[in-house]
């Protein structure tokens, strides 16, 4: 089974759907078209030695699900697949007579209150994600270790860089041995206090170390300072820079720019989204239907566009999630769908399916 074939021929078909923000009439002139479908595995790849559960494009704007697999999700009151299975008749591209043993409403639960609106929270978590990626830029050029490494000075302290210009010090030129009883915190030493004939190794081996390292020092030596190495700064700072620059390199800039153009400073679609998924949620509760199409389309564009300030649409997601739990305590829906239900429905389809092409 490829692609090709789900796309050109509705042999092994059973759904095949627009979805996404036009099927939800979200969408904008630039809009992708999302592509979804459902097919029947030919009854010789079922019975052979590889399964294909799922079947997508590069960019994942067309994606068939096998039978089995749909159903499988159905059961775990999937978001994307609740959604797909209620598509609206004017979004419908071909459905096969057998899509009439699955009735979506008979799979709905309370599995619902964690699917969409855990989902809901997760889209919640990306835009606080890129509000502070916006408010807090990470510099191109790296920081080292140098940078979290504080001598100290008096009744505080300094930062090494500091402390070495105030010396005219160069690092390469320094030593540290590790203080006994003190976690990242080290007696440094200069070269010029070393009589000998050996060197130091330098505080830091370069600009890339991740740690950094000890000399020997005679015992008669008098340290000249004592420093502490900011450890768990650095490693928050590495994780962040490295986030934050892949990020940069993965984005999608057209839809980063019209974050930027409405200048809220949030993922706007993100936004909407989390909105439309907690309406979702709220509707199956208290009607058990699923709404693709958007009763309050208008409200979900205005957040698109940015209308609303960031924090005020954070109260207004708190305000929905605070009413959730109630909604589904009383909403009379079972805590998850029939499953034997479900397994003989897909029986049914097989059966049906495969009398018809052997």
């Amino acid at each position: 089974m490829t692609l090709e074939q789900l796309q050109t021929d509705t042999k092994d078909l059973l759904f095949k759907c627009i979805s996404g923000s036009r099927a939800q009439q979200l969408h904008s002139p630039t809009s992708d078209t999302d592509i979804k479908g459902i097919f029947v595995l030919p009854a010789r790849e079922l019975y052979g030695l590889t399964y294909i559960p799922q079947i997508a494009n590069a960019t994942n704007d067309e994606v068939y699900y096998e039978i089995g697999r749909f159903i499988d999700l159905l059961t775990k009151n999937n978001p994307n697949i609740i959604e797909l299975v209620s598509t609206p008749d004017d979004c419908i591209l071909f459905r096969h007579p057998l899509m009439d043993e699955i009735n979506p409403e008979h799979f709905l639960s309370k599995l619902c209150k964690d699917t969409f609106a855990g989902y809901a929270a997760s889209q919640i978590k990306k835009a606080k994600g890129l509000n502070k990626k916006i408010h807090r830029p990470v510099e191109s050029k790296r920081k080292s270790i140098l940078d979290f490494c504080y001598v100290i000075q008096g009744n505080g302290s300094m930062p090494l860089r500091k402390w070495l210009d105030s010396n005219n010090y160069q690092q390469e030129d320094c030593g540290l041995t590790q203080l006994d009883h003190f976690r990242d915190v080290y007696l440094l030493f200069h070269q010029h206090q070393i009589k000998d004939g050996s060197f130091l190794k330098g505080i830091a081996s370069g600009d890339t170390a991740n740690d950094v390292q000890l000399s020997s020092i005679p015992v008669a030596v008098p340290h000249l300072a004592v420093m502490n190495f900011n450890k768990d700064g650095y490693s928050v700072y590495c994780r962040e820079y490295l986030e934050y620059w892949e990020w940069v390199e993965k984005r999608n800039d057209t839809r980063y720019q019209n974050t930027m153009s409405h200048g809220k400073n949030y993922d706007a679609k993100n936004m909407m989204h989390t909105f439309r998924l907690l309406s979702m949620a709220a509707e199956i509760a208290t009607e058990h239907q699923v709404h693709v199409q958007r009763k309050d389309r208008d409200l979900l564009l205005q957040i698109k566009r940015g209308e609303f300030e960031y924090e005020d649409l954070l109260k207004m997601v708190n305000e929905k999630m605070e009413k959730m739990d109630d909604l589904y305590a009383k909403s009379g829906l079972p805590d998850t769908p029939d499953i034997q239900m479900a397994e003989q429905v897909l029986v049914n389809i097989r059966a049906k399916f495969y009398k018809h092409y052997l």
